[in-house]
């Protein structure tokens, strides 16, 4: 029996719109809450974070989760800059907050949550995300999914990426589900779908945002081309329909 529905989060939820200037202008906002006289120019950090260290956000098939901050302190270390942690976190909000126009919630997507909610099913969120968990559930705030969603987990909380079951069996004891009563909903073949599946949850492709065709990954028990397909599909599941 289908008792709650689970969801990824970018490219799902909502549209992360990667913007190169944002790279700079993260920098830029992050040293200058540092608040130091004497700092690196925020073109030379950000060329330097672009040229070693942002290719270690997105391996392939990686299931470690990075350690962001530690990258952060690491990288103006060898600038002789060396932040306490409440400088480090001063330089992850104003970098965070950098990006803001770059995270587009779904049109859909509180009446998507509302709906589900609605028919008395438990909603979460498990999403690989490498910035601290504070700040993400700071945006699941501002974008008014917090109060929508019954559980959220991220892999910089948890250590480790999507497809490893750490994150969806974190979510599951959260909400109190087993995962033969649960659905996932996520863009990707490999991370959410195989990994949700090898779970035993039931899985939907969410196509809205993109398509995407991960040679890694397997096939969806369905597929969703809007956010309302996912409500039709757990309506099938439920007997509603």
């Amino acid at each position: 029996m289908t008792r709650a529905v689970l969801f990824d989060w970018g490219d799902t939820l909502f549209h992360f719109a990667y913007d190169e200037a944002l790279l700079e202008a993260g920098w830029e906002a992050g040293l200058a809450a540092v608040g130091r006289r004497e700092l690196p120019a925020h073109a030379e950090t950000a060329e330097r974070f672009r040229e070693r260290y942002l290719p270690l956000l997105f391996v392939p098939g990686a299931l470690d989760e990075v350690e962001y901050p530690g990258m952060i302190r690491e990288l103006l270390a060898g600038f002789g800059v060396e932040l306490d942690e409440e400088e480090l976190d001063r330089f992850l909000a104003a970098e965070h907050a950098a990006w803001e126009p770059a995270r587009l919630l779904g049109a859909q997507t509180h009446a998507l949550l509302d709906s589900l909610r609605e028919r008395g099913l438990a909603t979460g969120l498990v999403s690989n995300a490498f910035d601290p968990g504070w700040l993400l559930h700071q945006d699941l705030e501002r974008m008014g999914l917090a109060e929508r969603l019954d559980a959220a987990v991220f892999s910089s909380e948890v250590g480790k990426r999507k497809p490893h079951p750490a994150l969806f069996e974190a979510a599951l004891d959260r909400l109190d589900v087993g995962a033969e009563d649960a659905v996932f909903v996520g863009d990707r073949r490999f991370e959410d779908v195989r990994g949700a599946k090898e779970v035993g949850m039931t899985t939907v492709q969410a196509l809205w945002f993109r398509a995407d065709d991960d040679e890694r990954g397997i096939d969806p028990d369905f597929e969703a081309f809007t956010p309302m397909d996912v409500l039709n599909v757990v309506r099938r599941l439920t007997g509603e329909l």
